[in-house]
């Protein structure tokens, strides 16, 4: 038994959603896929309910996603009476009507609600599809699977009821026929939707293999394989033809895009594999992630955007102390920043986080009366793993660097970007 996940670049239009149609004939057997959201649809729903929160008219930026999809499904349906455009239209329905209801506050749990309808789309689409091909398949609602808390936009897994439901409802489908369902999401046993936090498909798909004791879990992306630096802005990337899970989590831990930081855990428990492949490329071997051994590995570079480097003073002058560390790190905690880099002196105490300038200020009002509080955002934080001294001096080459540090394997900066 096999779980392939497909991200939003693999079901981005009509030809796309076509390619998956052809790998998935190329690999007979039990087989459950797990989908993300049509290409930038998360992003655009996020739009969507950011204009709804703020009473703003949502309704052009929705019209949008809507269309994207219906253009998208009338070039593989070409029936117009579909099952398909009706299950469509009951999605937007249902949107438009929480929407026009939204109540004025606990916005992290209604975020939650409109932008799931993504990968509800998506893979009643694929799914649409597959059936239209001549495929054995099934659709299946993954939150009836995947049982989470209410720790909306990254809620946390009930393990021991996800793996009940899995074993009771989705095993014994896979007996029959394919079966088509969605990452990212979960349900509370409030019937209430929640995510699993951006990019969080990887993970979905890892759950699923670990709770079927899956042979492999294979994640399609538009590249060769795991590489060790974004090709997007760095030149000639390696790819690495197999990597230890151990190497695998602490460069997703520092931001390599490919994998989900979540995605490893359940994987490696289990010894259960993961392949990275390029659905461009499909025939193509990819990148395994395993148990296994290898030498020094080719220094990997990784780049986080959109970084903000907090400054905390103690008004007194003094030390910070474990009890100024200790105040610092609730208050970050409670506003869920997550800390990618942190450096201590006598009289300071920084971190570089992820902006987000609602939580940002936050921050400043619940702590400012104890401490002096400096912030840079719109920043780059660069991590090299495994790096060199001429994987340093490359890297460093140019930039007005604010902080850096160095571990044994690890060096990180952080610098304006130009």
């Amino acid at each position: 038994m096999k779980v392939f996940k497909f991200g939003g670049a693999s079901v981005k239009d009509a030809p796309a959603v076509k390619n998956v149609a052809t790998i998935v004939q190329q690999h007979p057997g039990p087989l459950l896929i797990v989908v993300s959201a049509m290409g930038k649809t998360t992003n655009a729903l996020e739009e969507v309910f950011q204009h709804a929160e703020n009473r703003q008219d949502y309704e052009p930026a929705l019209q949008q996603v809507e269309n994207y999809h219906y253009q998208l499904t009338a070039q593989l349906f070409s029936d117009s009476q579909h099952p398909v455009f009706a299950r469509l239209q009951s999605q937007f329905t249902a949107i438009r009507e929480y929407l026009q209801n939204l109540p004025p506050n606990r916005s992290d749990e209604h975020y939650d609600q409109i932008v799931s309808q993504g990968e509800f789309l998506s893979s009643l689409i694929l799914y649409y599809y597959l059936v239209q091909s001549g495929f054995s398949a099934e659709w299946l609602d993954c939150r009836d699977c995947i049982c989470t808390d209410c720790s909306w936009r990254e809620a946390r897994v009930d393990w021991l009821t996800t793996e009940k439901n899995i074993q009771n409802k989705l095993a014994p489908l896979l007996e029959q026929q394919i079966v088509i369902t969605q990452g990212f999401l979960g349900g509370t046993t409030e019937n209430r939707t929640t995510t699993l936090g951006r990019e969080g498909s990887d993970f979905s798909g890892a759950i699923f293999a670990y709770c079927l004791g899956a042979e492999s879990l294979t994640i399609w992306k538009d590249v060769a394989g795991f590489l060790n630096a974004d090709p997007k802005f760095f030149l000639n990337p390696h790819k690495y033809d197999e990597i230890s899970y151990q190497e695998t989590v602490e460069m997703a831990y520092y931001g390599a895009s490919v994998i989900h930081p979540k995605t490893i855990k359940p994987l490696a428990n289990r010894h259960i594999p993961l392949y990275v492949k390029s659905f461009l490329q499909p025939q193509e071997p990819g990148t395994v992630i395993k148990d296994s051994k290898h030498e020094k590995l080719v220094p990997a570079f990784i780049r986080k955007a959109n970084q903000c480097l907090l400054s905390f003073g103690v008004r007194d002058f003094t030390f910070v102390s474990e009890r100024n560390l200790s105040v610092i790190f609730h208050a970050l905690a409670e506003l869920r920043f997550k800390i990618n880099l942190m450096q201590n002196s006598a009289i300071s105490f920084s971190v570089c986080t992820d902006y987000d300038a609602d939580r940002l200020q936050l921050l400043q009002e619940q702590l400012q009366e104890q401490f002096i509080f400096h912030y840079n955002a719109g920043l780059l934080l660069y991590t090299i793993k495994n790096y060199t001294e001429d994987s340093i001096n490359h890297l460093t080459n140019g930039k007005e660097i604010l902080l850096e540090q160095r571990t044994r394997s690890t060096f990180q900066l952080v610098c304006r970007e130009k």
